[in-house]
C-alpha cells in the first residue's frame, strides 16, 4: 500500500466479511453507494475526527461519514456551531456541507453487520487510516468517537492503548507534538441513554477549540 492509498477502491477485498455483507446489500438495497467510505473534508486540516464505521443507512447510503443518521445529525450541528464547517447539513452529499479545516473519516471505512465491526477488520482497515493521518501536513488534533476509534487511532499512530487512556473529553498530547482528544460516540444509543448529551458533546468542541486556537479572550 502506497501513500496514495488513503481511502480503499470500492471493491477493496480485504475483509471477506465485509465483502459478503456489502454483496447483500447491493442486492438488497441498489440505490445504496454500498462501498468504503471515503474521507471528507480537506487534507490540509488540522483537525482529524474519526469514527467507528459508516452506518448502514447513514454513510453506507450515502457515501459521505457521519451523513443521513442521527450520529450525523449531532456531529454536523456541533461542527457548525464551533467552526468547523459551513453551510447547510440536510442528511444528503450534495447538500453543500463543506468542512473547515477539519476532515472526518472512520476506523472501519465499510459498514459491518450489526454496526461491529471485528479486531481483524480493524487491523485491515488501518492502513488507510495510517495515510489518511500522513497525509494531512497540518494536523494538530485528532478526536476519536467512541473507544473503538481510541484502540485503532493509536495504532495507527504506533502507541498502546496503555499510552492513552479512554476517556470523555480527555485530551491525551502525543510524542510528535500533536494532541489526541476521545469523545464518547455521538450514536443515538448514547444520547438516547443519557451517557452523552449535546452539552457534553459541545464542551468536546470546546476543548478542542482552545487547543487549536487557544482559549476565547476574556471580557473586562
Amino acid at each position: 500500500m502506497g501513500a496514495s492509498d488513503v481511502d480503499p477502491p470500492r471493491d477493496c477485498p480485504l475483509c471477506p466479511r465485509l465483502v459478503a455483507f456489502h454483496r447483500g446489500n447491493r442486492a438488497a438495497y441498489p440505490d445504496f453507494f454500498n462501498a468504503p467510505v471515503p474521507s471528507f473534508g480537506p487534507a490540509d486540516g488540522r483537525l482529524l475526527i474519526v469514527g467507528l464505521a459508516p452506518g448502514l443507512r447513514g454513510a453506507n447510503r450515502t457515501g459521505r461519514p457521519f451523513t443521513g443518521d442521527y450520529a450525523g445529525d449531532l456531529l454536523y450541528a456541533t461542527l457548525i456551531a464551533h467552526g468547523f464547517a459551513r453551510g447547510t447539513y440536510d442528511k444528503r452529499p450534495d447538500d453543500g456541507l463543506e468542512l473547515v479545516d477539519c476532515r472526518i473519516t472512520n476506523a472501519v471505512r465499510c459498514v459491518p453487520p450489526e454496526n461491529k465491526p471485528v479486531g481483524s477488520e480493524v487491523s485491515a482497515c488501518r492502513p488507510f487510516l495510517v495515510n489518511t493521518i500522513a497525509g494531512m501536513p497540518n494536523l494538530q488534533a485528532i478526536l476519536v468517537l467512541g473507544s473503538l476509534a481510541h484502540g485503532a487511532t493509536l495504532a495507527a499512530l504506533g502507541l498502546r492503548k496503555s499510552a492513552c487512556k479512554f476517556g470523555h473529553n480527555a485530551v491525551h498530547p502525543l510524542p510528535d507534538g500533536r494532541t489526541l482528544v476521545s469523545s464518547y460516540h455521538c450514536s443515538r444509543y448514547n444520547t438516547n441513554t443519557g451517557k452523552l448529551t449535546a452539552e457534553m458533546f459541545h464542551a468536546v468542541f470546546g476543548t478542542v477549540r482552545a487547543l487549536l486556537d487557544g482559549p476565547p479572550a476574556t471580557r473586562s
